[in-house]
Protein backbone atom coordinates (compact mmCIF):
# COMPACT_ATOMS: atom_id res chain seq x y z
CA UNK A 1 0.00 0.00 0.00
CA UNK A 2 1.43 3.33 -0.85
CA UNK A 3 1.02 5.56 1.87
CA UNK A 4 0.32 8.76 -0.84
CA UNK A 5 -2.34 6.98 -2.47
CA UNK A 6 -5.64 8.96 -2.33
CA UNK A 7 -8.64 7.55 -4.82
CA UNK A 8 -10.31 10.11 -6.39
CA UNK A 9 -13.84 8.72 -5.42
CA UNK A 10 -15.52 6.73 -2.59
CA UNK A 11 -14.43 3.13 -2.73
CA UNK A 12 -18.08 1.19 -2.32
CA UNK A 13 -15.92 -2.11 -2.06
CA UNK A 14 -14.15 -1.11 1.01
CA UNK A 15 -15.68 1.57 2.90
CA UNK A 16 -13.41 1.28 5.64
CA UNK A 17 -9.81 1.52 3.94
CA UNK A 18 -7.86 4.46 4.62
CA UNK A 19 -8.00 5.23 0.83
CA UNK A 20 -11.59 5.70 1.11
CA UNK A 21 -11.23 8.00 4.05
CA UNK A 22 -8.85 10.23 2.54
CA UNK A 23 -11.17 10.65 -0.44
CA UNK A 24 -13.96 12.31 1.37
CA UNK A 25 -11.59 14.56 3.28
CA UNK A 26 -10.34 12.15 6.37
CA UNK A 27 -7.70 13.40 8.54
CA UNK A 28 -7.59 16.88 6.87
CA UNK A 29 -9.16 17.83 10.47
CA UNK A 30 -6.04 16.33 12.03
CA UNK A 31 -3.79 17.92 9.71
CA UNK A 32 -4.98 21.26 9.56
CA UNK A 33 -4.57 21.21 13.46
CA UNK A 34 -1.04 19.85 13.62
CA UNK A 35 0.19 22.03 10.36
CA UNK A 36 -1.61 25.22 12.09
CA UNK A 37 -0.53 24.00 15.56
CA UNK A 38 -3.84 25.14 16.80
CA UNK A 39 -3.95 25.84 20.57
CA UNK A 40 -5.44 23.71 22.54
CA UNK A 41 -7.85 25.57 24.21
CA UNK A 42 -8.93 26.79 20.67
CA UNK A 43 -10.33 23.12 19.89
CA UNK A 44 -11.63 22.59 23.37
CA UNK A 45 -13.67 25.93 23.03
CA UNK A 46 -15.25 24.95 18.84
CA UNK A 47 -16.15 21.56 20.65
CA UNK A 48 -18.29 23.17 23.30
CA UNK A 49 -19.94 26.23 21.17
CA UNK A 50 -20.69 23.59 18.64
CA UNK A 51 -23.13 22.04 21.15
CA UNK A 52 -22.00 18.00 20.26
CA UNK A 53 -23.03 16.17 23.35
CA UNK A 54 -22.40 12.78 24.52
CA UNK A 55 -23.88 10.31 22.27
CA UNK A 56 -23.60 7.31 24.85
CA UNK A 57 -26.44 7.82 27.00
CA UNK A 58 -25.91 10.62 29.62
CA UNK A 59 -26.27 13.43 27.21
CA UNK A 60 -23.26 15.60 28.38
CA UNK A 61 -21.64 18.58 26.67
CA UNK A 62 -18.62 16.62 25.16
CA UNK A 63 -16.29 20.12 25.00
CA UNK A 64 -17.32 20.88 29.21
CA UNK A 65 -16.12 17.50 29.59
CA UNK A 66 -12.55 17.92 28.15
CA UNK A 67 -12.21 21.39 30.10
CA UNK A 68 -12.73 19.54 33.02
CA UNK A 69 -9.04 18.15 31.90
CA UNK A 70 -5.94 19.85 34.38
CA UNK A 71 -3.93 22.37 32.82
CA UNK A 72 -0.93 20.92 34.03
CA UNK A 73 1.87 19.27 32.24
CA UNK A 74 2.22 14.84 32.76
CA UNK A 75 0.98 11.89 31.60
CA UNK A 76 -3.34 11.98 30.85
CA UNK A 77 -5.27 9.19 28.96
CA UNK A 78 -8.15 9.35 26.57
CA UNK A 79 -10.39 6.18 26.39
CA UNK A 80 -13.18 5.85 23.47
CA UNK A 81 -16.31 3.61 25.17
CA UNK A 82 -16.45 0.96 21.81
CA UNK A 83 -18.34 -1.22 24.39
CA UNK A 84 -21.85 -0.87 23.19
CA UNK A 85 -23.96 -3.27 25.69
CA UNK A 86 -27.32 -1.45 25.64
CA UNK A 87 -30.13 -3.53 24.36
CA UNK A 88 -31.80 -2.15 21.10
CA UNK A 89 -28.27 -0.24 20.42
CA UNK A 90 -26.17 -1.38 17.54
CA UNK A 91 -24.91 2.10 15.81
CA UNK A 92 -21.25 2.27 17.17
CA UNK A 93 -21.25 -1.61 15.58
CA UNK A 94 -21.61 0.11 12.59
CA UNK A 95 -19.22 3.21 12.88
CA UNK A 96 -16.52 0.30 13.83
CA UNK A 97 -17.43 -1.83 10.88
CA UNK A 98 -17.66 0.74 8.28
CA UNK A 99 -16.31 3.87 9.18
CA UNK A 100 -13.60 3.29 11.52
CA UNK A 101 -10.98 5.99 10.47
CA UNK A 102 -13.44 8.72 11.77
CA UNK A 103 -13.12 7.10 15.21
CA UNK A 104 -9.38 7.38 15.20
CA UNK A 105 -9.20 11.07 14.09
CA UNK A 106 -11.54 12.15 16.43
CA UNK A 107 -9.48 10.62 19.16
CA UNK A 108 -6.19 11.87 17.59
CA UNK A 109 -8.32 15.02 18.04
CA UNK A 110 -8.98 14.33 21.67
CA UNK A 111 -5.76 13.58 22.45
CA UNK A 112 -4.15 16.76 21.52
CA UNK A 113 -6.69 18.70 22.68
CA UNK A 114 -6.65 17.24 26.74
CA UNK A 115 -3.04 16.78 26.32
CA UNK A 116 -2.95 12.97 26.30
CA UNK A 117 -0.65 11.02 24.82
CA UNK A 118 -2.31 7.85 24.68
CA UNK A 119 -5.84 6.80 23.55
CA UNK A 120 -7.55 3.26 24.49
CA UNK A 121 -10.54 2.04 21.93
CA UNK A 122 -12.12 -0.80 24.88
CA UNK A 123 -14.15 -2.78 22.54
CA UNK A 124 -17.17 -5.04 23.46
CA UNK A 125 -16.06 -8.80 23.73
CA UNK A 126 -19.06 -9.37 20.87
CA UNK A 127 -17.23 -7.62 18.27
CA UNK A 128 -13.96 -9.84 18.14
CA UNK A 129 -15.18 -11.07 14.93
CA UNK A 130 -15.76 -8.29 12.84
CA UNK A 131 -15.15 -4.47 14.04
CA UNK A 132 -12.15 -5.57 16.28
CA UNK A 133 -9.94 -6.80 13.34
CA UNK A 134 -11.84 -4.24 10.84
CA UNK A 135 -10.54 -1.42 13.70
CA UNK A 136 -7.02 -2.88 14.10
CA UNK A 137 -6.59 -2.98 10.42
CA UNK A 138 -6.88 1.07 10.29
CA UNK A 139 -5.31 1.34 12.73
CA UNK A 140 -2.10 0.03 11.01
CA UNK A 141 -2.83 1.77 8.11
CA UNK A 142 -3.27 4.88 9.90
CA UNK A 143 0.33 4.63 11.60
CA UNK A 144 1.56 3.22 7.86
CA UNK A 145 0.57 6.95 6.88
CA UNK A 146 2.86 7.71 9.09
CA UNK A 147 -0.84 10.04 11.08
CA UNK A 148 -0.56 8.71 14.55
CA UNK A 149 2.69 7.81 16.57
CA UNK A 150 5.62 9.34 17.44
CA UNK A 151 6.55 12.57 15.40
CA UNK A 152 2.97 13.22 13.77
CA UNK A 153 3.65 14.57 10.35
CA UNK A 154 7.13 16.20 11.86
CA UNK A 155 5.10 17.73 14.66
CA UNK A 156 7.02 16.81 17.53
CA UNK A 157 3.21 15.26 18.63
CA UNK A 158 3.38 11.51 20.10
CA UNK A 159 0.21 10.12 20.37
CA UNK A 160 -0.40 6.24 19.94
CA UNK A 161 -3.62 4.65 20.20
CA UNK A 162 -4.67 1.14 21.34
CA UNK A 163 -7.65 -1.44 20.97
CA UNK A 164 -8.43 -3.54 23.94
CA UNK A 165 -11.65 -5.77 23.83
CA UNK A 166 -13.96 -6.99 26.48
CA UNK A 167 -15.24 -10.41 27.80
CA UNK A 168 -18.94 -9.48 27.32
CA UNK A 169 -19.88 -7.66 30.36
CA UNK A 170 -22.53 -4.99 30.62
CA UNK A 171 -21.19 -3.48 33.38
CA UNK A 172 -18.06 -2.21 31.75
CA UNK A 173 -19.79 0.29 29.72
CA UNK A 174 -19.66 2.20 32.72
CA UNK A 175 -16.94 4.73 32.38
CA UNK A 176 -15.01 3.82 35.95
CA UNK A 177 -15.64 -0.09 35.23
CA UNK A 178 -14.23 -0.09 32.15
CA UNK A 179 -11.28 1.90 33.54
CA UNK A 180 -10.91 -1.22 36.16
CA UNK A 181 -11.03 -3.40 33.53
CA UNK A 182 -8.59 -1.85 31.44
CA UNK A 183 -6.31 -1.65 34.27
CA UNK A 184 -6.50 -5.21 34.18
CA UNK A 185 -8.52 -5.50 37.28
CA UNK A 186 -12.36 -7.12 37.69
CA UNK A 187 -14.95 -4.53 35.88
CA UNK A 188 -16.69 -3.22 38.83
CA UNK A 189 -17.39 0.71 38.80
CA UNK A 190 -15.37 3.47 41.11
CA UNK A 191 -17.10 5.88 43.96
CA UNK A 192 -16.76 8.99 42.61
CA UNK A 193 -15.90 11.57 42.81
CA UNK A 194 -13.04 11.74 42.25
CA UNK A 195 -13.85 11.91 38.84
CA UNK A 196 -11.91 10.32 36.06
CA UNK A 197 -11.06 13.75 34.62
CA UNK A 198 -8.49 14.48 37.63
CA UNK A 199 -8.07 10.28 38.78
CA UNK A 200 -8.87 8.29 35.88
CA UNK A 201 -6.92 5.71 34.78
CA UNK A 202 -3.59 4.42 36.14
CA UNK A 203 -4.60 7.36 38.47
CA UNK A 204 -3.63 10.07 35.89
CA UNK A 205 -6.31 12.73 34.52
CA UNK A 206 -8.93 10.64 32.08
CA UNK A 207 -11.34 11.58 29.70
CA UNK A 208 -13.52 8.88 28.16
CA UNK A 209 -16.13 9.82 25.16
CA UNK A 210 -18.30 7.46 22.89
CA UNK A 211 -17.65 5.99 19.95
CA UNK A 212 -20.28 8.50 17.76
CA UNK A 213 -19.43 11.09 20.15
CA UNK A 214 -15.56 11.01 18.99
CA UNK A 215 -16.56 10.33 15.12
CA UNK A 216 -18.52 13.43 15.39
CA UNK A 217 -15.53 15.28 16.09
CA UNK A 218 -13.41 15.54 12.26
CA UNK A 219 -16.32 17.13 10.66
CA UNK A 220 -17.45 19.49 13.81
CA UNK A 221 -13.21 20.63 13.07
CA UNK A 222 -13.36 21.04 9.68
CA UNK A 223 -16.67 23.27 9.35
CA UNK A 224 -17.49 26.81 10.35
CA UNK A 225 -18.25 28.15 13.60
CA UNK A 226 -21.74 26.90 14.20
CA UNK A 227 -22.46 24.24 11.68
CA UNK A 228 -22.75 21.32 13.73
CA UNK A 229 -25.03 23.21 16.39
CA UNK A 230 -27.37 24.33 13.10
CA UNK A 231 -28.38 20.90 11.79
CA UNK A 232 -30.28 20.54 14.14
CA UNK A 233 -34.45 21.37 14.33
CA UNK A 234 -36.67 22.69 16.37
CA UNK A 235 -34.38 24.69 18.40
CA UNK A 236 -32.30 21.43 18.70
CA UNK A 237 -28.49 21.56 18.46
CA UNK A 238 -26.96 18.72 15.90
CA UNK A 239 -27.37 15.29 15.04
CA UNK A 240 -27.79 11.70 16.27
CA UNK A 241 -28.00 7.72 14.89
CA UNK A 242 -31.14 6.14 16.26
CA UNK A 243 -31.33 2.33 16.09
CA UNK A 244 -34.74 1.30 14.89
CA UNK A 245 -36.46 -1.82 16.02
CA UNK A 246 -38.76 -3.93 16.78
CA UNK A 247 -42.05 -4.35 14.86
CA UNK A 248 -41.17 -1.68 12.20
CA UNK A 249 -40.63 -2.37 8.55
CA UNK A 250 -36.94 -0.92 7.79
CA UNK A 251 -35.20 -1.76 11.10
CA UNK A 252 -31.91 -0.13 11.36
CA UNK A 253 -29.60 3.04 11.79
CA UNK A 254 -30.68 6.52 11.09
CA UNK A 255 -28.34 9.54 11.85
CA UNK A 256 -31.36 12.72 12.06
CA UNK A 257 -31.35 16.12 13.22
CA UNK A 258 -32.22 16.40 17.01
CA UNK A 259 -35.95 17.95 16.98
CA UNK A 260 -37.20 15.61 14.22
CA UNK A 261 -40.60 14.47 15.02
CA UNK A 262 -40.35 10.84 16.23
CA UNK A 263 -43.10 10.71 13.45
CA UNK A 264 -41.14 10.99 10.43
CA UNK A 265 -37.97 8.93 11.87
CA UNK A 266 -40.88 5.95 12.12
CA UNK A 267 -42.28 6.88 8.28
CA UNK A 268 -38.35 6.40 7.41
CA UNK A 269 -38.10 3.38 9.04
CA UNK A 270 -40.74 2.15 6.81
CA UNK A 271 -43.23 2.62 9.81
CA UNK A 272 -45.17 -0.60 11.83
CA UNK A 273 -45.03 -4.03 10.68
CA UNK A 274 -48.19 -5.76 9.01
CA UNK A 275 -50.29 -2.36 9.41
CA UNK A 276 -50.70 -2.71 13.14
CA UNK A 277 -51.13 0.10 15.94
CA UNK A 278 -48.18 1.50 17.57
CA UNK A 279 -48.68 0.34 21.25
CA UNK A 280 -45.16 1.65 23.02
CA UNK A 281 -41.50 2.71 21.99
CA UNK A 282 -38.77 2.63 24.46
CA UNK A 283 -36.75 6.07 23.14
CA UNK A 284 -33.25 5.01 24.32
CA UNK A 285 -32.44 1.67 24.99
CA UNK A 286 -34.00 -0.68 27.47
CA UNK A 287 -32.54 0.91 30.39
CA UNK A 288 -34.92 3.99 29.78
CA UNK A 289 -38.17 4.69 30.81
CA UNK A 290 -40.96 3.14 28.17
CA UNK A 291 -43.64 5.85 26.69
CA UNK A 292 -47.09 5.10 25.56
CA UNK A 293 -47.38 5.10 21.08
CA UNK A 294 -49.97 7.79 21.29
CA UNK A 295 -47.47 9.95 23.64
CA UNK A 296 -44.47 9.15 21.30
CA UNK A 297 -46.34 9.92 17.74
CA UNK A 298 -46.74 14.04 19.61
CA UNK A 299 -42.87 14.36 20.43
CA UNK A 300 -39.56 15.22 18.99
CA UNK A 301 -36.63 13.18 18.86
CA UNK A 302 -34.22 15.46 20.96
CA UNK A 303 -33.12 15.20 24.86
CA UNK A 304 -35.78 17.85 26.27
CA UNK A 305 -38.70 16.71 24.47
CA UNK A 306 -38.69 13.54 25.24
CA UNK A 307 -37.56 13.99 28.80
CA UNK A 308 -41.04 16.07 28.43
CA UNK A 309 -42.29 12.51 28.14
CA UNK A 310 -41.34 11.00 31.06
CA UNK A 311 -38.30 9.45 29.48
CA UNK A 312 -34.72 10.27 28.43
CA UNK A 313 -32.88 10.03 25.04
CA UNK A 314 -30.31 7.80 26.44
CA UNK A 315 -28.23 5.68 23.53
CA UNK A 316 -30.82 6.66 20.86
CA UNK A 317 -31.76 2.69 20.46
CA UNK A 318 -35.90 2.70 19.69
CA UNK A 319 -37.75 -0.23 20.75
CA UNK A 320 -41.15 0.25 18.84
CA UNK A 321 -43.92 -2.56 20.03
CA UNK A 322 -47.07 -2.63 18.40
CA UNK A 323 -50.65 -4.02 19.69
CA UNK A 324 -49.52 -7.71 19.72
CA UNK A 325 -47.16 -6.93 22.34
CA UNK A 326 -47.40 -8.78 26.01
CA UNK A 327 -45.90 -6.08 27.99
CA UNK A 328 -45.57 -8.01 31.06
CA UNK A 329 -43.45 -10.30 29.04
CA UNK A 330 -41.28 -7.49 27.36
CA UNK A 331 -40.31 -5.99 31.23
CA UNK A 332 -39.92 -9.65 32.25
CA UNK A 333 -37.11 -10.32 29.86
CA UNK A 334 -35.72 -6.77 30.87
CA UNK A 335 -35.54 -7.38 34.38
CA UNK A 336 -33.59 -11.45 33.32
CA UNK A 337 -30.91 -9.11 31.48
CA UNK A 338 -30.37 -6.34 34.36
CA UNK A 339 -30.26 -8.85 36.58
CA UNK A 340 -27.96 -11.40 35.07
CA UNK A 341 -25.36 -8.41 34.11
CA UNK A 342 -25.50 -6.73 37.61
CA UNK A 343 -21.74 -6.78 39.17
CA UNK A 344 -23.12 -7.54 42.50
CA UNK A 345 -21.02 -4.66 44.24
CA UNK A 346 -24.22 -2.60 45.68
CA UNK A 347 -26.68 -4.30 47.49
CA UNK A 348 -29.94 -2.66 46.33
CA UNK A 349 -28.87 -3.44 42.88
CA UNK A 350 -27.13 -7.14 43.55
CA UNK A 351 -30.78 -8.47 45.63
CA UNK A 352 -33.28 -5.98 44.31
CA UNK A 353 -32.50 -7.11 40.67
CA UNK A 354 -33.33 -10.06 42.13
CA UNK A 355 -36.23 -9.74 43.54
CA UNK A 356 -37.54 -7.82 40.35
CA UNK A 357 -37.08 -10.71 38.34
CA UNK A 358 -38.94 -13.60 40.91
CA UNK A 359 -41.55 -11.43 40.95
CA UNK A 360 -42.30 -10.86 37.12
CA UNK A 361 -41.66 -14.88 36.44
CA UNK A 362 -44.25 -15.58 39.44
CA UNK A 363 -46.38 -13.01 37.43
CA UNK A 364 -46.05 -14.96 34.01
CA UNK A 365 -46.43 -18.24 35.87
CA UNK A 366 -50.02 -17.33 37.44
CA UNK A 367 -48.45 -17.23 41.02
CA UNK A 368 -48.94 -13.79 41.67
CA UNK A 369 -51.15 -11.26 43.18
CA UNK A 370 -52.11 -7.93 43.07
CA UNK A 371 -49.47 -7.22 46.36
CA UNK A 372 -46.90 -8.41 43.96
CA UNK A 373 -47.31 -5.06 41.80
CA UNK A 374 -46.98 -2.91 44.67
CA UNK A 375 -44.03 -4.76 45.50
CA UNK A 376 -42.94 -4.44 42.13
CA UNK A 377 -42.81 -0.62 42.70
CA UNK A 378 -41.37 -0.34 46.64
CA UNK A 379 -38.11 -2.17 45.24
CA UNK A 380 -37.39 -0.32 41.95
CA UNK A 381 -38.38 3.05 44.27
CA UNK A 382 -35.74 1.54 46.61
CA UNK A 383 -32.90 0.52 44.19
CA UNK A 384 -33.12 3.62 42.34
CA UNK A 385 -30.45 6.46 43.29
CA UNK A 386 -29.01 3.57 45.60
CA UNK A 387 -26.18 2.59 43.75
CA UNK A 388 -22.62 3.48 42.73
CA UNK A 389 -23.50 3.12 38.62
CA UNK A 390 -26.62 3.63 37.36
CA UNK A 391 -27.00 0.27 36.29
CA UNK A 392 -29.43 0.15 39.38
CA UNK A 393 -31.14 2.84 37.91
CA UNK A 394 -31.19 1.42 34.72
CA UNK A 395 -33.02 -2.07 36.49
CA UNK A 396 -35.90 0.07 37.95
CA UNK A 397 -37.08 2.70 35.75
CA UNK A 398 -38.11 0.43 32.98
CA UNK A 399 -40.36 -1.30 35.81
CA UNK A 400 -41.76 1.73 36.84
CA UNK A 401 -42.49 2.78 34.15
CA UNK A 402 -44.53 -0.36 32.56
CA UNK A 403 -46.32 -0.29 35.98
CA UNK A 404 -47.04 3.28 35.85
CA UNK A 405 -48.14 3.29 31.90
CA UNK A 406 -49.76 -0.09 31.35
CA UNK A 407 -50.73 -1.08 34.86
CA UNK A 408 -54.28 -2.40 33.70
CA UNK A 409 -52.05 -5.32 31.59
CA UNK A 410 -50.24 -6.20 34.67
CA UNK A 411 -53.63 -6.39 36.97
CA UNK A 412 -55.81 -8.32 34.59
CA UNK A 413 -52.20 -10.90 33.65
CA UNK A 414 -52.40 -11.19 37.81
CA UNK A 415 -56.48 -11.59 37.91
CA UNK A 416 -56.66 -13.53 35.39
CA UNK A 417 -53.55 -16.00 35.22
CA UNK A 418 -52.88 -15.17 31.18
CA UNK A 419 -51.41 -12.68 29.24
CA UNK A 420 -54.01 -9.73 27.57
CA UNK A 421 -52.74 -10.07 24.05
CA UNK A 422 -51.70 -13.23 21.89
Amino acid sequence: MNPKLCTETYNHSHPASIETYLSLGGYDAWKNILQNKMPRSKIIEKIKDSGLRGKGGAGFLTGLKWSFIPLIEGQKYLVCNSDESEPGTCKDRDILRYNPHSIIEGMLIACYAIGASVGYNYLRGEFMDQQWKVFNEALKEAYKFKLIGNNIISSNINIDIYALIGAGAYIVGEETAMLESIEGKRGMPRIKPPFPAIKGLYGKPTIINNTETLASIPKIMLNEDGWYKNLGLNKSEGMKIFCMSGHINKPGNFEIPLGTPFADLLKSAGGISNNRKIKAVIPGGSSVPVVKGEDMMRINMDYESIASAGSMLGSGGVIVMDDSTCMVSVLHRISRFYYAESCGQCTPCREGTGWLYKILSNILSGKASLNDLEQLNRIAFQIEGHCICALGDAAAMPVRSFLKNFWSEFEYYVDKKESMVS
